[in-house]
């Protein structure tokens, strides 16, 4: 066993993401060829060992949010990429999660959204789920985006979506009733902000 057959091997073990994979993956997600080496050679730099743990997800997402904090909000969004829950986020979740809510259907991103919001993955959503997710983002968004917010305003912006979706008055929100809601109601898409700027 030289050094370098030791090095190789971890190279190895390290990058399972040969170009087949990279094929396997232009099936499964939206992307091209080219846009998948694009995003892999960024995720090799950020990432040399090509899987994220959730500390260094905090730490590139709290780049891209100086003005709150956003380590809250990026541990509900590292669970949702972590689609295996096995506590690291592999390229391929990256590339799915990535693929779904810069190209999917707005079902294929309400889906997502409800995974987000359902934070214990017990396919349904609670008010306190909704308000911890809520919290969250007013966290990370900083006081400069909302320079006189009262310390209720994520409480009151839930009660508001919690009475709209809860269509049944059971407590929980299902991925129906999340579906649907959205769907019907602008306001609702606007003030979630799926689409534009969770990423």
């Amino acid at each position: 066993y030289s050094a370098d057959t030791v090095e190789d091997e971890m190279e190895m073990a390290t990058v399972r993401h040969r170009p087949e994979a990279l094929e396997l993956l232009e099936a499964q997600s939206k992307f091209t060829k080219k846009e998948l080496q694009i995003l892999y050679r960024g995720f090799k730099n950020e990432c040399p060992s090509g899987v994220v743990n959730e500390e260094t997800f905090k730490e590139i997402y709290s780049q891209f949010f100086p003005q709150g904090d956003s380590t809250t909000y990026a541990h509900f969004l590292f669970n949702a990429f972590d689609t295996d829950h096995n506590g690291s986020v592999s390229f391929e979740d990256f590339v799915m999660g990535l693929s779904i809510l810069l190209r999917g259907t707005v079902q294929e991103k309400l889906n997502w959204a409800f995974n987000l919001y359902d934070i214990n993955k017990d396919g349904y959503i609670t008010k306190e789920e909704m308000l911890d997710i809520m919290k969250a983002i007013y966290d990370m968004m900083g006081k400069c985006t909302y320079p006189v917010l009262k310390e209720d305003a994520p409480r009151q912006h839930v009660e508001t979506f919690f009475q709209k979706m809860d269509k049944n008055k059971d407590g929980v929100v299902t991925i129906d009733e999340f579906i649907e809601s959205c769907q019907k109601d602008e306001n609702i898409m606007r003030s979630m902000q799926l689409f534009e700027n969770v990423i």
